[in-house]
């Protein structure tokens, strides 16, 4: 694995810590504060996230599954990539964010890229983190590339055309709104674990999870266990 950089300063998605509606926010990195009303979740967030660390994980467990976006995306090399088929199988960490974010985005890839480096080598093969920008227009597959080699050559870097990108996003509850000129692009910071087993997610992370928190959960990803 190559070097991974310094921790930028944490920010936080949550308002409360998910206290009373557990409602995520959408931010811009970087920005003083979330998009005022704006959910993460779209409609019904308190109803999709418990809020709760019930059961094995301490990630937080959702109320219903979502499966992996079905949308036609390009990876780095330029080539089609279907998630679903592609990561068959496999656990999936799927995040959506962009590569000049000055502080949520690094720091989410680092602290999964140390926690999957702590796993044993066979453990390791078992999980596949994708990252979708929400900057298709400067997130260009050679500055993804480049960008992720700094936490895991392993790690999946995605593109696709603004709309289908929130459209993608919004089918995983993960709200994503199009860049505008002069600001930072504005996006939900939450990441989605898929089972290998049913290619589900049943537990998402949010933007202040500490590497500690992968590293007790992935194992229990990789083994299918259900909340």
């Amino acid at each position: 694995m190559t070097p991974m950089p310094h921790h930028p300063r944490r920010r936080t998605l949550l308002t409360g810590a998910l206290a009373g509606t557990a409602a995520l926010l959408l931010t811009a990195c970087g920005s003083a504060a979330p998009s005022s009303g704006s959910s993460a979740l779209g409609g019904d967030s308190a109803a999709q996230v418990s809020g709760q660390n019930k059961g094995p994980y301490q990630g937080l467990n959702l109320g219903r599954t979502f499966a992996k976006p079905d949308v036609a995306f390009t990876d780095t090399s330029g080539k089609p990539f279907n998630i679903a088929k592609q990561t068959a199988g496999r656990t999936v960490l799927l995040y959506f964010g962009y590569t000049h974010c000055p502080d949520v985005c690094p720091t989410t890839m680092y602290d999964i890229a140390a926690a999957i480096a702590k796993l044993p080598e066979a453990d390791q093969q078992k999980v596949q983190v994708v990252f979708v920008t929400t900057d298709p227009a400067r997130d260009t597959g050679a500055a993804m590339r480049t960008w992720l080699n700094a936490f895991n050559s392993s790690f999946i870097g995605l593109t696709a055309p603004i709309n289908t990108i929130i459209a993608a996003a919004k089918s995983v509850g993960v709200g994503v709104e199009a860049p505008t000129a002069g600001k930072e692009p504005v996006h939900g910071a939450q990441v989605l674990a898929y089972l290998p087993t049913d290619g589900k997610a049943h537990t998402i992370y949010t933007s202040d999870t500490a590497s500690a928190v992968y590293l007790h959960d992935l194992p229990l990803l990789i083994k299918g266990v259900t909340s």
